[in-house]
């Protein structure tokens, strides 16, 4: 779960389960107004369930695969933009042993009533997804932060250089940040950047 505070109120997202897993387990996204910062203030309220292709990928292109069926949206993380625009809500598809791990994002108006769910607007495409030409996979489970002085805004996800991990290597994901920019109250992420690319330090940042 991830808590924030909007226009004095403060909220809770977490993925959860509609129901007990039979033979298919789907999570969602479930959003919730807090009391206090240790206790939910409200019922919760279903913003998303993984309807779309790309939300529900758990085979791997080998054919390997969970003994059943999953469909995943996980991880939500608040992200509202500077200019108090939009309410985003980022969040993690598909399985994460897989390479079609990605993120997808909810927005709402900032004016609107976030515990409805028709506030509440679904990208159709991921936002940020893995990326064959940079060797980056598994792009998901995310964080935001800014530079020390504020100026710049950082994603902060993990991926692996490999579409799964090699046998007997175990989870091979590594986490990994880059710089992204905001555009009409949008976030802009851009491809995952190779292990290998040497980044400028983040503004703000004390000399060694």
């Amino acid at each position: 779960g991830s808590v924030f505070e909007h226009k004095g109120e403060l909220y809770m997202v977490w993925s959860g389960w509609q129901t007990r897993r039979i033979d298919v387990e789907t999570q969602c996204i479930y959003i919730a107004k807090m009391k206090n910062p240790w206790t939910l203030g409200s019922e919760r309220v279903l913003i998303s369930k993984p309807e779309l292709e790309w939300e529900r990928h758990f085979i791997n292109p080998d054919g390997s695969r969970p003994d059943h069926d999953i469909y995943v949206n996980e991880g939500p993380q608040p992200l509202i933009d500077p200019e108090n625009r939009y309410v985003h809500i980022v969040y993690s598809a598909s399985g994460c042993w897989t390479p079609y791990y990605a993120l997808g994002m909810l927005t709402a108006d900032a004016d609107a009533d976030l515990l409805d769910p028709a506030s509440w607007k679904k990208s159709p495409s991921p936002v940020f997804r893995q990326s064959e030409k940079n060797g980056v996979y598994g792009t998901g489970h995310n964080s935001f932060f800014t530079s020390p002085d504020g100026k710049e805004y950082y994603i902060l996800y993990h991926g692996r250089d490999t579409q799964t991990d090699p046998p007997g290597e175990g989870d091979t994901r590594k986490p990994r940040m880059q710089k992204f920019e905001w555009r009409d109250g949008y976030p802009v992420f851009g491809e995952p950047l190779p292990s290998t690319v040497r980044m400028a330090k983040p503004s703000g940042t004390k000399p060694a």
